[in-house]
This record gives structure tokens, sequence and C-alpha cells, in this order.
């Protein structure tokens, strides 16, 4: 289990290192003059040519690379050319929204799906599995941006009950939440309901029921432990998916997160910005998944051995 660990965390390093390499090259293929942006339209090419220097963009690639890898690591991601601010002072102001907005999804779409999928792959062709399908095929057919325009129109524009924009308060979380819940809930309940009645499936559990544990038993201690390892998986994946940024959520519900930011610094060709959330939401994505084998391999210890 050990070697294990220490393997999946060397290749966490190379893919993060992979990662560095790309934000860096993002700059430097994008089209435009970082250095001209930063300045008026009027700039002469002599004041074009200082900014070079004062950004270092008149070194060599790889001293330059070197730099940029220095400064990361010492929180320094640049100045935006649209905020002309510290780039991580303005990933910082709005990560706690995007963090918020993430591990609500997840708790949500982890609370209605694994009950509803483990009892539906259970009882198979029952009145809940019929619901559980139900469910599921409903709100995957329904896109995120529908849903979001929806609750709006119901619980803010006609009754009131829940205001639009912002991330100030608990009320500003609940649609967009809510949105992204049922989505990421839909397509969980359905890999919860198929692990379930895979594992039922299995000659192992065929077994158990031979030797006379009762059925409550078989499903918790030994049909759950391996359908959770696929839901486990997937819930990792959509929390680096939401941390990375909802970039059509929070725009529709103007929430301030670093999707948004994401959306506008892409619109407004701060390419320093795009460089430095590209980084940090892969980073984060990187590191997730990282844990989440650490879990899984846990939860089923062949997965280590089965790695080799």
């Amino acid at each position: 289990m050990l070697s294990y660990i220490i393997r999946r965390f060397l290749q966490t390093l190379i893919v993060l290192f992979v990662v560095t390499v790309c934000a860096f090259a993002l700059v430097r293929l994008a089209p435009g003059n970082p250095a001209r942006l930063m300045l008026p339209d009027e700039a002469t090419d002599e004041q074009v040519a200082a900014m070079e220097a004062r950004l270092g963009l008149d070194k060599p690639l790889y001293e330059q690379y070197f730099n940029y890898i220095l400064g990361v690591l010492q929180g320094d991601l640049g100045m935006s050319t649209v905020y002309r601010q510290p780039i991580g002072r303005i990933i910082m102001a709005r990560l706690p929204i995007t963090v918020i907005l993430a591990v609500g999804t997840v708790l949500l779409g982890s609370l209605l799906a694994i009950p509803l999928g483990v009892i539906a792959g259970a009882k198979r062709g029952s009145i809940i599995d019929f619901l559980s399908l139900l469910f599921a095929l409903l709100f995957q057919s329904m896109p995120n941006i529908w849903v979001g325009v929806m609750l709006i129109l119901i619980f803010s524009v006609e009754l009131g009950w829940l205001p639009v924009l912002g991330g100030a308060s608990f009320a500003h979380f609940v649609m967009p939440v809510v949105t992204l819940g049922t989505s990421m809930a839909s397509t969980l309940t359905r890999v919860a309901r198929s692990g379930m009645a895979d594992t039922l499936s299995e000659d192992y559990i065929t077994a158990t029921y031979a030797r006379g544990i009762s059925r409550f038993k078989v499903y918790t201690k030994y049909a759950l432990r391996n359908a959770l390892i696929p839901v486990i998986t997937l819930i990792g994946l959509n929390l680096g998916l939401y941390l990375a940024g909802s970039v059509v959520i929070e725009t529709i519900f103007s929430m301030g997160g670093i999707g948004q930011l994401m959306n506008q610094s892409v619109n407004g060709r701060d390419y320093a910005a795009v460089q430095s959330l590209l980084l940090i939401s892969a980073c984060m994505f990187t590191v997730i998944n990282f844990f989440v084998d650490i879990i899984n391999s846990f939860v089923d210890p062949r997965l280590s051995l089965l790695s080799k």
C-alpha cells in the first residue's frame, strides 16, 4: 500500500510539472504582447520594451520559466492586465465563493444520489428503482442553464423568496447549488445503481447468502463497499470540476467566483489571469484525483495491486 501511495504521489508531481509548462506556454503562445496589453494604446515601442524588461519577457524562455515557478511557489502569480492588481489577491478574494458552491453541490448530489442509487440497485424492478431512473433521466436531459433560469423565474421573479445575483449570504447559494447538485445527482444515481446491481450479481455475494448471512449484512458489509468505488471516483471528479469553477452557473447568478473570473479574463484577453486560473484549477483537480485514488485503494486494496 505504501509503495502504491508513493508511486501515485510521484505521478502527481509529474502531472503538476506538465501543468506548469502548459500554463507557462499559454501566455507565450497567445496572440498579443502581454507588455503592450498592460500599457495604454498610445504607448511607444520604448515603453513596451521597458515593460517587457520589467516583466522579464526579454529573457530566454528557460529563465522565464524558472522565474515563473519561483514566483508561483512564493504566491506571486503576476499582475492582471484588466484589474491592474496582483492576480493572487484577486483569486483569493473569489475562491471562497467557488469552494462553497463546489462543496455544497457535492454534498447535495451525494446525499440525494447515494441512498437512492444503492437502494435502487438492491431493489431492481421495484417502484424505488423506477423512480430513481426517472429522476436520473429527467435531470440528465435538462441543461444546467435551463434549470438555473427556471429556478430564477420561479423562486426569485414570481415568488421573491431567493436573491438572484451575488454570493454574500446562504440564500444566494441555494439556487446555484440546487442547479448543479441535481445534475450531479442524476449521473451519480445511475452509477451507484449500476455498481450495486453489478456487485450483487457477483459469485462471492451468492456464497455469502449460502452461508446464511442476512440480506441486510450482505448489502451493507459486502456489496456496498465495492459498489461505492465508482461513486467515490465520480464524486472526486465532480468536486475537482466544480472547484475549477462552474463558468456557466457562476455567470448566470453573477456569483463572483473563479468561474466567472475565468469568463471575464478570457473576454478581456487577460492572459496572465487565464494562465493563473488554469494552473490553480489543474492543480486542484490533480490533487483531488490523487486523494480519490488513495481512498479507493483503502476501500478496495486490490486496486493497489492491479496498478503494479
